[in-house]
């Protein structure tokens, strides 16, 4: 049998754009991602600290070393700049494996960097 868990998280990052013209997604900082092993086009949770919406969408690569939070298409109607939201990705694994299974967490700064 296999389970759904969790795989990463971005932890309390900040929303720097938001543009409601663009194909959807969310694009997020390369640094980010490699640190938190978010590949591109995976599909993400975004959990809005602010007024707690919750929605799914996918990955595209923002530009390094940026700090770039930007939900892009009708997402964008979900978070003003300035908000805060956690990105939460899952994997389906084994249930047995699940027991040893250890996700990804990150904890970037005020300024959505890493440490």
């Amino acid at each position: 049998m296999f389970i759904e868990v969790l795989k990463s998280k971005i932890h309390r990052v900040k929303i720097t754009q938001a543009e409601l013209h663009y194909v959807g997604s969310i694009s997020i900082d390369e640094d980010l991602m490699d640190a938190a092993n978010i590949v591109e086009n995976e599909k993400v949770q975004i959990v809005n600290i602010n007024n707690g919406e919750r929605l799914e969408t996918y990955v595209i690569k923002g530009e390094r070393g940026s700090g770039q939070i930007c939900l892009n298409g009708p997402a964008a109607r979900k978070a003003q700049v300035g908000d805060v939201i956690i990105v939460i990705s899952y994997c389906s694994i084994d249930a047995a494996e699940a027991k040893a299974h250890k996700p990804v967490l990150i904890f970037p700064s005020e300024n959505n960097k890493l440490s």
